[in-house]
């Protein structure tokens, strides 16, 4: 069995972007089970974290939709 592992933003390190290569390096410290492993960075390529960005405000504003705070409360 898999040990459950999720990454997190890397507190008080920010996200920086290349003006050069327009590429989004994200830092994130990874985690199995709720025990901190290690770090790394996500780097994405600019259209990439354009993609990302926009599925994520997406998913976001469809959690806040009423529809969606219905069924949360339920």
């Amino acid at each position: 069995m898999q040990t459950p592992s999720h990454a997190s933003l890397c507190p008080g390190t920010p996200v920086t972007c290349d003006r050069d290569t327009g590429e989004v390096r994200v830092p994130l410290q990874l985690f199995a089970l709720d025990r901190p492993v290690g770090t790394i960075e996500l780097v994405l390529p600019r259209l990439e974290a354009e993609q990302l960005h926009a599925g994520m405000t997406f998913q976001m504003a469809r959690a806040d939709s009423p529809a969606m705070l219905r069924r949360a409360a339920v």
